[in-house]
């Protein structure tokens, strides 16, 4: 009989009806497939049987955080190798009917239950969280999914994040090493503060102001009077810590507040630095209209966000399963043409739209970097599956943003009076010399 490597790489080839682009290594010892690719090392048969029970992403995702699947060598090359073979694959139901109708295809699955050992769902990891999507973006069901994803551990972030402590894109000067992620993160901070022309007294509402960052930054490096809301506890307790070793306690005040429940306005400036993924598309012309709302004329909004491409039938469009279940529960990504309508629609004038997709590529090398770099501490703090669960999101991630098929945008809006006098200069960005044709 074959060895389990050799049966295995037989049977997904015929389920993929393609050469498989990486090489097998089973739970015998045996090895097949290209001598010089990454290796897919399948640990047990409880791997095969999470594929079986929950084809596609799911299964994948679940054998990963469990450890069921890892993998040999340069981790993005794999990654982007499997890509082209399973998560790029541009199926939809009927190409799946029709391939459940051939008579070698199902030979394929039978083979592939008949290696998988008795057929004997295994229970999901229990870094994943999995409830029905409906009653979506309530106060209560959003503050749990911010728990979820932000409240695993101070100490696990500041291992990722690095001295920083800011979870969105940075901003590169040059591709690393010629810039650090610490100078990236201050030159981000910095440039949402120039767009949001911050002056000393103003007052600026962060919302989802994370651990504090560009609150410390607006209130020492800018004098502003700042107000920061999150609905993580930990976050909230890191930050004002933060703030008064920085002896700011004065100027920033940090809420585990909802946007929803912000009624102090109006501010002179509103920075949403990655939060509104979290929004939700049912919910997005409501929190622009809050952030309209809170903002005095002539104030400006700087609107961070991941964008993810239009597709042709917008109703179709579905959560990621790995990102819903183990990353950001009951997050959703608009493409950036939705966003600015529905900011136009709030009451807002859009003013400028950069996208700086490249940008968070480097960012998300930088983040799995540090993490690999304390891997055995990150496991020991968050757990082995939840530093898995990390390890995926971000190398994933950066390949996609790499790839273009997610991106990330800074708009900035006014709330415009009505005598329409915006306050920006005429030419608001200062663009480089033309490069060579």
């Amino acid at each position: 009989m074959a060895d389990a490597a050799s049966r295995l790489k037989g049977i997904l080839e015929q389920l993929l009806g393609a050469p498989l682009p990486v090489r097998i290594r089973t739970w015998d010892g045996s090895e097949a497939g290209p001598p010089e690719a990454p290796v897919l090392v399948v640990r047990n048969r409880r791997a095969l049987r999470r594929l079986l029970f929950k084809p596609g992403e799911l299964g994948l995702a679940r054998a990963w955080v469990a450890g069921d699947l890892t993998i040999e060598g340069d981790l993005y090359t794999a990654l982007g190798l499997l890509a082209g073979s399973i998560w790029e694959r541009d199926e939809d139901a009927r190409t799946l009917a029709r391939s459940l109708r051939d008579p070698e295809f199902r030979s394929a699955v039978r083979r592939l239950f008949a290696l998988a050992g008795p057929p004997l769902p295994p229970a999901p990891p229990r870094e994943e969280v999995r409830r029905p999507r409906r009653g979506l973006h309530t106060k209560r069901s959003d503050k749990r999914a911010i728990s979820h994803h932000y409240d695993v551990g101070n100490d696990f972030y500041e291992i990722v994040l690095g001295p920083s402590m800011v979870y969105s894109c940075a901003y590169w000067p040059a591709p690393p090493p010629e810039g650090t992620l610490e100078q990236a993160q201050h030159d981000k901070l910095g440039l949402v503060a120039r767009k949001l022309a911050l002056r000393p007294g103003q007052r600026l509402l962060d919302v989802g102001c994370g651990w504090g960052s560009m609150a410390i930054h607006a209130a020492r490096e800018h004098g502003a009077n700042v107000v920061g809301i999150t609905l993580s506890q930990e976050q909230a307790a890191y930050a004002r810590k933060r703030i008064a070793e920085e002896g700011l306690t004065d100027r920033v005040e940090i809420r585990v507040q909802d946007y929803r429940d912000v009624t102090d306005g109006p501010y002179d400036a509103i920075s949403s630095i990655g939060m509104a993924e979290h929004v939700g598309s049912a919910r997005y012309l409501e929190y622009a209209s809050v952030l309209h709302r809170l903002l005095k004329p002539g104030g400006r909004l700087l609107n961070h966000q991941i964008a993810r491409r239009p597709q042709r039938d917008e109703e179709s469009y579905q959560v990621d399963d790995f990102i819903d279940a183990y990353v950001f529960p009951d997050g959703e990504l608009a493409p950036l043409g939705a966003t600015v309508t529905l900011l136009e629609r709030a009451g807002f004038e859009v003013r400028d739209v950069e996208s700086i997709r490249e940008h968070y590529a480097l960012t998300l090398r930088r983040w799995v970097a540090n993490l690999e770099a304390d891997w055995s501490r990150a496991a020991t703090l968050a757990g082995p599956g939840r530093a898995r669960v990390w390890q995926l999101y971000m190398a994933a991630s950066a390949l996609a943003f790499e790839r273009n098929r997610i991106g990330v945008n800074q708009v900035v809006a006014v709330r415009t009076p009505e005598s329409g006098a915006s306050g920006l200069p005429l030419r608001a960005r200062v663009w480089g010399a033309p490069g060579p044709a």
